[in-house]
């Protein structure tokens, strides 16, 4: 369960900051297509969709991390800048485990 702080209606016991990295591979070939549309403009659809998948694979794997960890969810969830990098894209997602009292 990710929540919003603005959102939060119940008392809860505030965790640990719990961080997952998630780092997608890019396709050889659909990366050399995209090295050419960005000479000529346009967007860039396949990167747009890799960090897509990336951002919803942090937050479902910080999600997982939580339940393991024993918390109810994780509170004030922070997903930093995407960062594309040779061969594929980079993403850091972090917030606070938190126990519903």
């Amino acid at each position: 369960m990710l929540i919003a702080l603005d959102h939060l209606h119940e008392d809860v016991e505030i965790g640990e900051l719990l961080v997952v990295v998630t780092v997608y591979a890019a396709n050889v070939v659909k990366d050399v297509r995209e090295n050419i549309r960005n000479l000529i403009g346009g967007r860039m659809g396949h990167y747009e969709g890799m960090i897509q998948s990336a951002i919803e694979q942090a937050l479902a794997d910080l999600e997982h991390k939580a339940k393991d960890k024993g918390y109810d969810g994780v509170i004030g969830v922070k997903i930093s800048h995407p960062n594309l990098v040779e061969g594929g894209v980079e993403v850091v997602v972090y917030g606070n485990g938190f126990r519903k009292r």
